[in-house]
């Protein structure tokens, strides 16, 4: 439920169309609905500012098409991550203008193109390899109502890849970086820029990487003060966190 649902309904309460006991009702059995599976939360819009988010991992492909039909019926956009392509079979069944991001793994509904963002989130890879994490990222910033640019390939092997973006780098309002290896890249991009930088370590790399241990060591030790973390191959949370932040 929106906030312009829940001032509607206040408006209707004046204007004598329904009562306060009606309305109180209403808001008691609306915050989530229950499917046996699954309690679908409709206020976290309202209480968050954010939109519910389902993970499409673990869940059969009948279970992501009923929560998100249920989200959608709401008018707001839909995210599910972590998503197979038979999950967005089953989607689209109930919600045929959802799209399949293939290399982020998410679907999506936009049905919502307001910018709630007051700036840019500009999302950085070091390689290519790390680009299914960043595009995880990239989706989840313009569900959330953000503009949002992308720089991939530009890791520390070859720093005047990321140079040659220097302009796009100072004009963003917060910084998302993905990198496997060491994780040296948001370092370099924290200082470069006055801004946040999410760090995502990605799990890419050889053996002694640890399947992205090493880059979230690296990264949780970063001597760039404005340098922040998320867990290994956390696309979502760097993207959830980045629009928040662009909303203050």
């Amino acid at each position: 439920m929106k906030a312009d649902q829940v001032r509607r309904l206040f408006l209707d309460v004046r204007r004598g169309r329904l009562s306060p006991d009606e309305a109180v009702a209403r808001l008691r059995h609306l915050p989530f609905e229950d499917l046996g599976f699954a309690k679908v939360d409709h206020h976290r819009v309202l209480r968050a500012g954010m939109p519910e988010v389902v993970l499409a991992s673990g869940k059969s492909p009948q279970q992501v098409a009923g929560i998100f039909a249920r989200l959608a019926r709401h008018r707001t956009n839909v995210l599910a991550t972590r998503a197979r392509r038979e999950h967005y079979d089953a989607v689209l069944e109930a919600a045929p203008q959802a799209e399949f991001h293939e290399l982020a793994r998410a679907i999506v509904l936009l049905q919502d193109r307001k910018k709630y963002g007051k700036g840019r989130i500009v999302v950085v890879s070091a390689g290519t390899s790390d680009i299914p994490v960043a595009e995880e990222a990239v989706v989840t910033a313009v569900v959330m109502g953000n503009d949002v640019e992308h720089i991939y390939d530009v890791g520390v092997a070859g720093i005047h890849r990321l140079l040659a973006h220097r302009r796009s780098l100072t004009r963003a309002r917060v910084l998302i970086v993905c990198a496997g290896m060491e994780g040296a890249l948001p370092s370099v991009v924290g200082g470069l820029v006055r801004v946040p930088v999410i760090a995502v370590p990605t799990s890419v790399g050889y053996g002694a990487s640890f399947e992205g241990l090493a880059a979230l060591l690296g990264m949780l030790n970063s001597c760039a003060s404005n340098v922040s973390v998320v867990n290994i191959d956390n696309g979502f949370g760097a993207g959830y966190v980045a629009s928040m932040i662009n909303r203050l």
